[in-house]
C-alpha cells in the first residue's frame, strides 16, 4: 500500500465517526442496557465515550476524568519549537456532554472493585458498571533512572505529559544562553510516542536556528534505532546540519544516573554530559488506575485480548491506549482513536450477548522536522489466527521533493484537526 493511498484510507476512516464504518457495525444500534464508565478522557476514553453513545444513543456512558481541559501531546513539540500556542494544545468536554449525552464527572479514579463492578473515586464516591473502558495513558517510572525522581522533573523536565511540564521545558529552552546546549535522555521501548523524541529534536533545533544558532541538541538514546530514523537522519541533516547528534546505545547512549543539581548526566560507561537544559523522558508504565485494578502484569502494561482489547486478566474490563499491550500497533493517538472505535463495538456486542465485529485498526503518525517539513508512518491491522497483525503500511519516501514534504506538513495540520474534530468537536 502506498503511503498516499494509506493516508487516504486513514483520513476517510477519520470522516467517518471514529472509524465505526470499519468496525462494521451501524451508526445507530438497537440500545444496549446498563452502564459503561469510561475512565480517562484523551484520544482513546474520550473517543470511546463518544463512540459508544453514537452506536447507542439510550447507553448510560459516564467518563471519568479530573482534567477541565485535555492538552494533547500531539503538536506539543510544535509548541517547543515556537509553531503552535499553548492554548492551540487544548479541547474541552462540552462538546461531549451537550451534544452526545455522555455524562463527564470531574474527578479521579482512585480504585477498580471488579467484583463488585464499582469504581471508586476521589471523593469516596462509587460508581457501578456493567463494563468499564480504561484509557489511562501512561505513568512514569520514577524509580526507573537514578536520581530521577518528580523533585528532579522541576529542574529537568521530562514533558511527556502536556501541560505545566511542557511550558518549563519552554522557558528553559528560551532563557538558554545561545551557544548552550540541549540534551535528550530518550528510553528503550517500549513508551508513548515512539517519534516523539526525534520530531522534538527538529523542533527544538527550529527554535535554535531563529533564535540561538550556536546551540546545539544531543540526543543520548538507550536504543541503537527509531521509528522513522533514516528519514529523522536525513532531515536533521538537510535543514540543520549538524546541530542535532544523536547517541545510540552501542555509541554509550544509555543514561544511568541524573544529577538534578549539577544538571548532568551519566552513561553507562562513567561519561559524565552537562548542559544547559536536559529533557529526561523515563521509561514508562501503564497509568496508576490500570495498575490498580490489576489489568497490567510483570511488564507494567496491560495484556488484552486481541479482537475486543478486553483485559486478559479481568473481565469486563477493557484497557485501550497507551496502556494497552498492542503490538504491533505503536502506543500513538491514532491507534488510542481507532481501537476506542472497535473496543465500543466490542462492549456493545458482549451487553447484547453476540459476537464482536470483526476488527480493523489503522495508525498513522507524522512527524514535523521543519514548519513545512514533515514525514509519516502508516499502517492497517487486522485480527489473524487470533492475534494483531499488520497487513499494509508504510513510511515516507526518502526521495522526495520539497514540494511532497510541504504537502506531508499540511496533511499533519489537517490531520491534528481532523482528530480532534472528531473526539472533542473543537
Amino acid at each position: 500500500m502506498s503511503i498516499d493511498h494509506g493516508r487516504r484510507r486513514i483520513l476517510a476512516a477519520l470522516s467517518a465517526s471514529l472509524g465505526l464504518a470499519a468496525a462494521g457495525l451501524p451508526l445507530r444500534s438497537r440500545a444496549a442496557p446498563g452502564r459503561v464508565v469510561v475512565v480517562g478522557g484523551g484520544f482513546g476514553g474520550a473517543a470511546a465515550a463518544r463512540a459508544l453513545k453514537q452506536l447507542s444513543p439510550d447507553l448510560d456512558v459516564v467518563l471519568i476524568e479530573p482534567a477541565a481541559v485535555f492538552r494533547t501531546c500531539p503538536f506539543s513539540n510544535l509548541y517547543l519549537g515556537g509553531l503552535r500556542s499553548f492554548g492551540s494544545l487544548g479541547h474541552h468536554y462540552g462538546h461531549l456532554q451537550r451534544r452526545h449525552g455522555v455524562r463527564v464527572v470531574r474527578s479521579m479514579a482512585r480504585a477498580v472493585d471488579a467484583e463488585q463492578r464499582q469504581v471508586r473515586l476521589a471523593d469516596g464516591t462509587r460508581l457501578g458498571y456493567d463494563r468499564l473502558i480504561l484509557s489511562p495513558g501512561i505513568d512514569l517510572r520514577w524509580d526507573a533512572l537514578e536520581g530521577y525522581d518528580q523533585a528532579a522533573a522541576e529542574r529537568l523536565p521530562h514533558a511527556w505529559k502536556a501541560g505545566a511540564q511542557s511550558r518549563l521545558l519552554r522557558r528553559q529552552i528560551r532563557a538558554m544562553d545561545d551557544g548552550g546546549l540541549f540534551l535528550m535522555v530518550i528510553p528503550d521501548n517500549p513508551y508513548r510516542c515512539p517519534p516523539g523524541p526525534y520530531e522534538r529534536a527538529a523542533m527544538v533545533a527550529h527554535y535554535f536556528r531563529q533564535h540561538k544558532p550556536r546551540s546545539k541538541v544531543l540526543l543520548l538514546d538507550a536504543k541503537d534505532a527509531f521509528s522513522k530514523q533514516a528519514l529523522f537522519e536525513q532531515g536533521w541533516r538537510q535543514v540543520y546540519g549538524d546541530m542535532i547528534e544523536w547517541v545510540g546505545f552501542s555509541g554509550d547512549g544509555e543514561v544511568v544516573r541524573v544529577d538534578a543539581g549539577e544538571r548532568s548526566v551519566e552513561t553507562a560507561f562513567g561519561q559524565r554530559h552537562q548542559a544547559a537544559v536536559i529533557n529526561v523522558i523515563p521509561p514508562q508504565q501503564a497509568g496508576y488506575i490500570a495498575r490498580q485494578a490489576g489489568v497490567t502484569d510483570r511488564s507494567g502494561w496491560a495484556p488484552v485480548k486481541a479482537g475486543t482489547f478486553e483485559s486478559s486478566l479481568v473481565p469486563n474490563v477493557y484497557v485501550i491506549g497507551d496502556a494497552a499491550v498492542a503490538a504491533p500497533m505503536p502506543k500513538s493517538a491514532f491507534c488510542a482513536h481507532s481501537q476506542a472505535g472497535v473496543t465500543a463495538a466490542a462492549v456493545l456486542a458482549s451487553l447484547a450477548d453476540r459476537p464482536p465485529p470483526e476488527p480493523v485498526w489503522l495508525n498513522t503518525c507524522f512527524s514535523l522536522i521543519d514548519a513545512d517539513y514533515a514525514i509519516s508512518i502508516s499502517g492497517h491491522y487486522r485480527l489473524v489466527d487470533g492475534e494483531i497483525r499488520e497487513l499494509a503500511g508504510g513510511v515516507s519516501p526518502l526521495v522526495a521533493t520539497t514540494e511532497f514534504r510541504g504537502r506531508e506538513a499540511e496533511h499533519a495540520r489537517n490531520w491534528y484537526a481532523a482528530m480532534t474534530q472528531s473526539i472533542w468537536g473543537a
